[in-house]
C-alpha cells in the first residue's frame, strides 16, 4: 500500500508554498498529498487540481459537520478545522508516512494540535513563523519538530525556497530511514528524572534494564505528560514517577509546570505506579531577572545562566502533599508513594543549600492528611535520601508489589542485588 507525507496548510494563502514542498518531496523520492485546511466559506474555496484533499472534505470530519468550520468567524473556524483535521488524520493513519505542516500563527495553532493526536514515532515537522519563540504550546509532550521560516510565508522567494526545501528534505529523511521500534522484547516502564535525581534514577535503570525496557522522561514541564501519553496508549506497563518537580512549578508559578491533569492518567488507566518526591524542594525560574517580585526574598540557587532554582517552603510542601494526595485518592489501581526522609534531591542533603527537614516533614503531613490508605494505596517512609542505594532498593520492592497487585508477576531476580 502506498503511503504519503501529508503536506498541510491553508491553500487559499499558501498554495504556492505547498506545491513547492510537494515538488521537493517528489525530487527526494517521497510521495505526498496536499491537504487544504483553509477556513473561508465553501464558495470562496475554489477547486484546484493541485490540492489532493480539499478543505471541504476535511471539514466534514468535524463532529457537527462542515458548518461548524465554515462559520464566518475566524477564531471559531480555526479551532473547528483543527478538530476536523485531527479526526481526518486519524482516519487516514494507515496511509500516512509523515506530516509536514506550514503556517503562521493561525496555521500553526490549527495544525499542531492535529499533529499531537498522531502516534509518537510518526515523523512530524511544523514549519512556522512562530518557531523562534516559546513553542511548548505547539509541541506539548509530543515529538513535533519545528522549523522557523525566518521570513513570513507570503509567496516564494529565494530564501523561502531554501528553507522549505530543507523542510522537505528533513521529512524525507525521516520517512525514508524510519526505524520501527521493537516492542516485543521486554515490558516497558516509565521513569521521571531531573538533574538532581539523576544518580538515583541511574541506579534504578541499571537494575531494571535486564528485565524491563526503562524509558526515562526529563521532568521539564512536558516530560510527565509525554510519559502519560504512552501509558494511555498501553505502551507502558508500570510507572516509577520518582520526580514530580513539575507539580511544584504548576502550583507556585515556575517555568517547567505540568498541566493540572498530571496524574489523572494514572487513575484512569489503573497502571501500577510508584511515586516519590523528587525535586519537590525546588521551583524553576529563568535567569534571575525573570523571577516574580513576590519571591524576591526567597532562597535561590543559580543552576546556570538560564535556570534559577527557588527552595520551596514548609508551607508550600504541605500544599504539595495535599495536592498529590487528592490525586492519589482517585486511583483505584495499585499505587505506592515513598517519602525519602533523608532528602528530596541532590540539593536537599546535609551541607547542601536546600537541606530542610522541616519542609520534608511538612510534605509528609500534607500527604498523610489527605490520602485514604488501603491495601492498594500506600504511603511508605524511608530514612534514606532519594539518591541513596537503599532508596533504589525500596523502589524495586514496591514495583514488585504494585505489579503483583495488577496480576503481573515481576521477573525472577529483579529484587536481588
Amino acid at each position: 500500500m502506498a503511503r504519503y507525507v501529508y503536506v498541510i496548510g491553508t491553500a487559499d494563502t499558501k498554495l504556492e508554498e505547498l506545491v513547492w514542498l510537494k515538488s521537493c518531496l517528489h525530487a527526494a523520492g517521497v510521495d505526498s498529498r496536499i491537504i487544504d485546511v483553509s477556513t473561508g466559506t465553501p464558495a470562496e474555496l475554489s477547486e484546484n487540481s493541485k490540492i489532493d484533499i480539499p478543505a471541504t472534505q476535511v471539514a466534514e470530519y468535524h463532529p457537527e459537520g462542515s458548518a461548524a468550520v465554515f462559520c464566518n468567524e475566524r477564531g471559531r473556524a480555526v479551532t473547528a478545522m483543527s478538530v476536523a483535521l485531527s479526526r481526518f488524520l486519524r482516519s487516514q493513519s494507515e496511509d500516512i508516512s509523515g506530516l509536514l505542516g506550514i503556517g503562521g500563527s493561525g496555521g500553526t495553532a490549527l495544525i499542531s494540535p492535529a499533529m499531537k493526536a498522531m502516534p509518537i514515532g510518526m515523523p512530524k515537522l511544523m514549519v512556522s513563523t512562530m518557531a523562534s519563540g516559546n513553542v511548548s504550546e505547539y509541541v506539548g509532550g509530543m515529538d513535533i519538530a519545528m522549523l522557523y521560516t525566518v521570513t513570513d510565508l507570503s509567496g516564494l522567494n529565494y530564501l523561502s525556497r531554501s528553507i522549505l526545501s530543507n523542510a522537505a528534505n528533513m521529512i524525507a529523511g525521516a520517512v525514508n530511514h524510519v526505524i520501527a521500534p521493537n516492542r516485543a522484547q521486554k515490558p516497558v516502564l516509565g521513569l521521571t528524572m531531573f538533574g538532581v535525581t539523576t544518580p538515583g534514577i541511574n541506579q534504578l535503570v541499571a537494575r531494571l534494564n535486564h528485565h524491563y525496557d526503562p524509558l526515562v522522561f526529563h521532568a521539564t514541564g512536558n516530560g510527565g505528560t509525554s510519559m502519560e501519553r504512552l501509558v494511555e496508549n498501553g505502551e507502558i506497563v508500570g510507572v516509577l514517577d520518582i520526580t514530580l518537580t513539575e507539580i511544584a512549578d504548576l502550583l507556585f508559578g515556575g517555568v517547567l509546570a505540568c498541566p493540572e491533569t498530571r496524574l489523572d492518567c494514572i487513575a484512569q488507566t489503573e497502571v501500577p505506579w510508584v511515586g516519590s518526591t523528587g525535586a519537590l524542594d525546588m521551583v524553576n525560574f529563568g535567569e534571575p531577572g525573570s523571577i516574580p517580585e513576590r519571591y524576591a526574598q526567597r532562597q535561590f540557587v543559580e543552576h546556570n545562566a538560564q535556570v534559577t532554582l527557588m527552595r520551596t517552603t514548609p508551607e508550600e510542601n504541605y500544599q504539595l502533599g495535599k495536592w498529590i494526595g487528592r490525586k492519589l485518592n482517585l486511583c483505584n489501581g495499585p499505587v505506592s508513594f515513598i517519602i525519602p526522609e533523608g532528602g528530596f534531591s541532590a540539593l536537599d542533603a546535609p551541607g547542601q543549600p536546600f537541606f530542610d527537614p522541616k519542609a520534608r516533614q511538612a510534605f509528609a503531613e500534607g500527604l498523610e492528611s489527605v490520602v485514604l490508605q488501603t491495601s492498594q494505596r500506600r504511603i511508605i517512609k524511608t530514612p534514606h535520601h532519594i539518591n541513596a542505594p537503599e532508596f533504589a532498593a525500596l523502589v524495586i520492592e514496591e514495583l514488585n508489589i504494585v505489579m503483583q497487585h495488577q496480576g503481573n508477576c515481576p521477573p525472577p531476580g529483579l529484587g536481588e542485588h
